[in-house]
């Protein structure tokens, strides 16, 4: 009888691309309690993101798999535009976005599902959004 290779996959890294640096040590910090050990990569704009996407500027290169959790609010290029921008990528289109936000206007909702978001995750508690993002990596 012959042994099957079990092949490992990489372990999912999360990209957060947030410029709340409160928010960041949160959701730092509630990871770490819950045990979660996924490589996290922070970036404070959609262009810092990119760069981290894309190996630019002396930033390590974020390689798949992973899941973006992307802040709507942010300085240079907020949400809207990096979506726009990533999902014009052809190496970069599918990737799995998660937007992390305070708004509930609707026009947020509609322009980001444009861009085909996965979903969102309401900014509040950072206990929230661990939980939340642990739903995602047990799937």
């Amino acid at each position: 009888m012959m042994a099957l290779d079990v092949v490992q996959s990489p372990p999912i890294t999360l990209l957060l691309v947030d410029d709340d640096d409160v928010d960041i040590m949160s959701i730092s910090r509630a990871l770490t309690t819950k045990g979660i050990e996924n490589p996290l990569v922070v970036a404070h704009d959609g262009i810092e993101a990119l760069e981290c996407l894309r190996g630019e500027n002396g930033r390590d290169r974020v390689e798949p798999p992973f899941i973006i959790l992307l802040d709507l609010n942010m300085p240079r290029m907020d949400g809207i535009e990096f979506l726009g921008e990533l999902r014009a990528d052809p190496t970069l289109q599918n990737s799995v976005v998660y937007v992390l936000t305070t708004s509930s206007a609707q026009k947020d909702k509609l322009e980001a599902h444009a861009h085909d978001v996965d979903g969102f995750i309401t900014k509040g508690a950072s206990q929230d959004v661990v939980n939340d993002v642990i739903d995602l990596l047990s799937l």
